[in-house]
Formats: C-alpha cells, sequence, structure tokens
C-alpha cells in the first residue's frame, strides 16, 4: 500500500538523469511509431522555460497522420497526436480542422470538463489549456529538461486534476491547470499510463510492469493492486458497480468485480497490445489496439468477439461521439463509424 508523503526525492524524478528503458518498456511504443519514453534523442538542447513559444505548424495531412487521443468537448471532437497536432471537429467527424497550439511535442492525452473547458499533454511534460472548445490553447506546463513525458491527464471537476507519465511522473493542479505541482504516490518510479475514475469516484493507474493502483480518497493516496500479470498495462475502463477492466501488452485483459482486488483473464484472441477501450451509452463495451484490433463486449466485458481490420493499423484510442458513433484514432489519423460499421468493415 501507497500513502502519504513519499520519500521518492522530487530531485531525482524531476531533473537528475533518468535509468536506461526496460526492452519490455521500449518496445509496445517503438510499433506504434512513437518514442513515447524517449524526448530528447532528435532535439536540440532543451530551453529554459522563459524561452520563445515553438507554434505548431498547420499540416495539410494532419487529419492522416498519427494521432493518440481524443476526447468530447460537448457536441465536438478533438484528436491529438504527433508534432502538437490538435485537430477539432464540429460536425461529428466529417470534417476536421487543425488549431495552432503553442508546441511541437508530440500530445498523448488529452481531457475535456466541459463543452469548453479541456486540456492536453504530451513529450517534455507539456500541458495544454483551452477555455473555449479547443479553439485556441495557451501551454500551462513545459518541462523538457526533465525528459519525463506525460501519457494522460484528467480532471475530477473544473479546478482539480492530474498528469501522469514517464518515471512515475505525477502532476497535480488545483487551479484548473494553470499551476501543476510534482507529487509522486510513492518511490516507484514505473511508467503511469492511464488514470480513470469509477463512477462511485474511484480512481484507478493502469502502469508498466504489471502495476495497478487505486486511489478511495480523490487521489491523495494511492493503494497497490494485486497484479494478474508482470507485463505493462496500458488502459483501465471502470465498469458498473466494483468491476473494472485492465489490460495491456500481448492482449492481456483481465477483469474485477471487486474494484482490483481479484481479477479473472478474459480470452481476447490476440497478442495485439491493447491500447484503449470505451463503454458505450447503449452498453457495449470496445476496447482497440495494435494491428487493427477491435474487441466488442455486449455483457459489461465478461466475454469479448475480436474484429480484425484488413488495413491492419494500430488503433490508439476510441470516443463514442454525441450520436453514438465511434471516433477512432491511430496511425490512419482519424475515423468515425458506427458499431455495425466497425464490426461490418472487419473479418
Amino acid at each position: 500500500m501507497v500513502s502519504g508523503p513519499s520519500t521518492h526525492s522530487p530531485a531525482h524524478a524531476l531533473g537528475s538523469p533518468r535509468p536506461r528503458l526496460t526492452r519490455q518498456c521500449l518496445k509496445p511504443w517503438l510499433l506504434v511509431l512513437v518514442l513515447v519514453f524517449v524526448t530528447a534523442a532528435a532535439a536540440p538542447a532543451a530551453a529554459q522555460e522563459d524561452d520563445p513559444v515553438d507554434l505548431s505548424q498547420i499540416a495539410p495531412l494532419a487529419s492522416r497522420s498519427l494521432l493518440l487521443d481524443s476526447a468530447r468537448a460537448g457536441e465536438a471532437l478533438v484528436a491529438v497526436g504527433e508534432r502538437g497536432h490538435v485537430l477539432v471537429s464540429k460536425d461529428n467527424g466529417a470534417t476536421w480542422e487543425q488549431r495552432i497550439v503553442p508546441t511541437r511535442s508530440t500530445l498523448t492525452g488529452v481531457y475535456f470538463h466541459d463543452a469548453s473547458l479541456g486540456w492536453a499533454a504530451g513529450h517534455d511534460s507539456v500541458i495544454l489549456r483551452t477555455g473555449d472548445g479547443g479553439a485556441t490553447w495557451e501551454r500551462v506546463n513545459w518541462a523538457p529538461d526533465d525528459e519525463a513525458p506525460l501519457f494522460d491527464v484528467w480532471f475530477a471537476d473544473a479546478e482539480t486534476g492530474y498528469a501522469v507519465g514517464a518515471y512515475g511522473t505525477f502532476l497535480v493542479t488545483e487551479d484548473a491547470g494553470l499551476s501543476w505541482d510534482f507529487s509522486p504516490i510513492g518511490e516507484d518510479d514505473f511508467h503511469l499510463h492511464r488514470i480513470r475514475a469509477a463512477d462511485d469516484g474511484t480512481l484507478y493507474l493502469a502502469a508498466e510492469a504489471g502495476m495497478a493502483y487505486r486511489s478511495d480518497d480523490d487521489g491523495l493516496t494511492w493503494n497497490d493492486l494485486p497484479s494478474p500479470y508482470d507485463g505493462s498495462f496500458f488502459g483501465v475502463l471502470p465498469l458498473a458497480d466494483e468491476a473494472l477492466l485492465l489490460f495491456g501488452l500481448r492482449g492481456h485483459l483481465y477483469r474485477s468485480e471487486d474494484a482490483g482486488e481479484t481479477w479473472q483473464q478474459i480470452d481476447t484472441g490476440t497478442v495485439a497490445m491493447l491500447t484503449d477501450a470505451a463503454r458505450l451509452a447503449s452498453g457495449e463495451v470496445v476496447i482497440v489496439g495494435l494491428g487493427g484490433t477491435v474487441l466488442v463486449s455486449t455483457d459489461d466485458g465478461r466475454t469479448f468477439t475480436r474484429y480484425q481490420h484488413l488495413n491492419r493499423r494500430g488503433i490508439q484510442a476510441v470516443t463514442e461521439t454525441a450520436d453514438g458513433s465511434l471516433l477512432l484514432v491511430g496511425e490512419f489519423g482519424v475515423a468515425v463509424k458506427t458499431l455495425s460499421e466497425l464490426t461490418a468493415d472487419a473479418h
């Protein structure tokens, strides 16, 4: 169990040289052509926080570029990805408009509290904030010298939020994301990949090396969950009551009925890395992954049917749209399909 103040040194987490990445951690992200854990290898020496902001550039084919996460902003859709690409659609994904943002760093996570207020996070510990539904963005965090890319961002309300990332990076804001404080959840420095909340407010974290965590007090303290697998987890999806799904490397998927205390492995029929999941308003559960993998459950995540898309291009994230369709983002850029279209197009 991890709780209370930690002896993990902020200086180590934020400024000291990082340990070398394990082969296990590095390989999955190479498969999606994103150096998620290495941000400085191909860039000049990092500048200081007060240096001029490097604006993203408009790319004619941005909607076909590598995109890594998506979110609903009211009726609108927002997708983010490589080179600071931020795309907004106001017609349910029929057309997309790229927004100029104050970074060229790869963006790996995006979250909206409502139709106006949202945040995006990514490499160089960058965090962007918008108050107008994604039309304009400001940079509120940037620490390239830390060499700690962020992988996900989530908010409990309009003021309190968390950003998680490499080497145990856990950032907290209590002023709507205008400022962020480093607040490690323990002494370990495992990469933290995804943070999600259950309907009752319980928070879950999926991490590398078979680690998963639960917070029962709004993120103040975190418990290590018994792990069913020693490989990395890239996503967690809370379901009804205390049920949840945990998934990651080599098609591994587990379901818990008791908030992560015990687990049952679910057969997926694939060894593809599973990257994201969504529980639809109609009741189905959809999990996506590399190689065009789509898993669909009609029994609350107890069993899944696998669909394999012919183009086999990796899917990084799935978001339900306002009309019940699915926004998919990944190596192909963006695509919007109904669930019936998605399964009919696969085999």
